[in-house]
């Protein structure tokens, strides 16, 4: 392979996939775009993804155990007070100071009682976060893993508020059907019960509706505000405040189904009609009068469809893989595919690493914490991780896996990573330390990189006072950092 190949090659890897790993090179081999393209049609299912918990499920699992939680500390604190009140004689005026203590144990006895049950939320999301993490490090180029990750964050829901689902919830909406058609994947995400609950749409309910007459609670515009602006047309795109509003009428009466006496149901989305505003509404000019769910997944086919978000889409697309301010040339490039092809995913894909425009600029685009620690891992061969540490790890370099603090997601412009590379160099540091007996810099430079490394760092490397400090340099290089 020639040096022009390698480096081809090695873009590739950093710029569409998951970065260099033992192999990887060869299996880009000389024809980089062929091989990104080929990425896409190898199976997404995860390893050992049988053993997980469905969304329903783990929200079950949860709720369950809240309950018990909650039998356990009344059980406990009537139990103290039982207990308080056949060992107390009658008392006296001057006797009830004691009253305040007695009432603070049983109170401490319900809180310990409520710990002993353990919260089995955590436990699943660092399964899913294990199982997620080494689909990446297992990839030979991870360019279809790249995209998982790409629209999962477009489609962000944040594990802070339902950490249950949040790995389900990227399985079975996202990596299902994102690299089918868009429409698909919107119907998908939003009509998921992880995106309902986080969006506060369970409790929506319209003025008129049955729910609302009854209970005098109000409409919540969150989901249609950002179906809108975030999920599909993008801000500035036309749409007014009553079109928001309609829309989040539409949308009452998408809500999930409360877990219950039964156990095999709860979790799941289901449509209450005793919720949804009666009667048509009007979004962007048109008129739609279903009655049901229908009438929300016929907006939801409109807005997919829009020319508006075939370029916002575009638009994302090609900022997180080629540049912050990518060609304009190659966004509508990409938009024209979208909407030619009714919004193939796949096929606004192949358009991205098909064009010149995506190749031409040079790796100078910072990568979010996630893809530099994931290649940090990558190039050392490693292909399994302990997920408290990794997922630790990003929470400190202000990319908490699955947690963004805003429903927009994480951010794509190395502004707003830029400050944070201080802190990457303790990760570094750390990582180093625990691979210094088993990773060799040189190796990594010469076998995994292809000696595709600037000749600066091939001199630090080689000049470091110890294989801790030489790795941590490399990991701290530019040709780390940046794709």
């Amino acid at each position: 392979m020639t040096n022009s190949a390698k480096a081809e090659a090695v873009l590739a890897l950093h710029r569409f996939g998951m970065g260099p790993r033992p192999g990887s090179i060869a299996a880009v081999g000389t024809d980089p775009r062929g091989a990104l393209i080929a990425d896409l049609d190898r199976p997404l299912t995860l390893t050992a993804a049988a053993v997980l918990p469905t969304s329903a499920k783990a929200y079950r699992t949860v709720a369950d155990a809240n309950a018990r939680r909650a039998a356990r500390a009344k059980q406990a604190q009537q139990q103290a007070k039982k207990q308080q009140t056949a060992s107390a004689p009658a008392m006296s005026e001057d006797q009830t100071q004691g009253q305040g203590a007695d009432k603070d144990a049983a109170e401490m006895a319900a809180k310990q009682a409520a710990e002993a049950v353990p919260d089995p939320g955590r436990p699943i999301y660092l399964q899913e976060a294990k199982l997620r993490t080494e689909a990446a490090l297992a990839a030979d180029i991870g360019f279809a893993e790249r995209l998982v990750w790409f629209w999962s964050n477009h489609f962000c829901i944040s594990a802070n508020k339902i950490q249950s689902m949040s790995g389900a919830y990227e399985r079975e909406a996202v990596r299902a059907n994102m690299l089918g058609r868009f429409v698909d994947l919107l119907l998908a995400v939003e009509g998921h019960p992880a995106m309902l609950f986080y969006l506060d749409n369970l409790g929506s309910m319209g003025a008129n509706s049955i729910a609302g007459i009854n209970r005098s609670r109000g409409l919540n515009e969150n989901i249609a505000r950002e179906i809108m602006e975030l999920h599909t047309l993008g801000v500035r795109a036309g749409y007014t405040q009553d079109d928001v509003i309609s829309f989040a009428n539409v949308l009452t009466g998408w809500t999930l189904v409360p877990p219950g006496d039964n156990p095999e149901h709860g979790g799941e989305f289901t449509f209450n009609p005793r919720l949804h505003e009666p009667g048509g509404q009007t979004v962007l000019g048109k008129r739609y009068e279903q009655e049901d769910a229908e009438q929300g997944r016929a907006v939801l086919r409109d807005l997919a469809a829009h020319p508006a978000t075939a370029t916002h889409i575009a638009t994302k697309l090609a900022c997180h893989f080629v540049a912050d301010e990518p060609p304009p040339v190659l966004i509508e490039q990409m938009a024209k595919t979208f909407r030619d092809t009714e919004g193939d995913l796949k096929q606004v894909a192949i358009a991205m690493v098909s064009s010149d425009e995506a190749w031409r600029g040079p790796p100078s685009k910072l990568k979010r914490p996630s893809e530099w620690g994931v290649g940090m891992v990558r190039a050392t061969g490693a292909t399994t991780v302990d997920p408290v540490r990794f997922t630790g790890g990003l929470e400190l370099l202000g990319e908490a896996l699955w947690r963004p603090s805003a429903p927009k997601g994480y951010p794509d412009d190395e502004a707003s990573w830029i400050d944070g590379v201080g802190r990457r160099l303790d990760i570094a540091n750390n990582f180093a330390e625990r691979l210094a007996g088993t990773a060799d810099p040189q190796a990594i430079i010469e076998d995994v990189f292809a000696s595709e490394i600037s000749p600066e760092v091939k001199q630090a490397v080689g000049r470091a006072e110890s294989r801790q400090q030489a790795l941590a340099l490399l990991f701290m290089s530019a040709d780390f950092q940046r794709r």
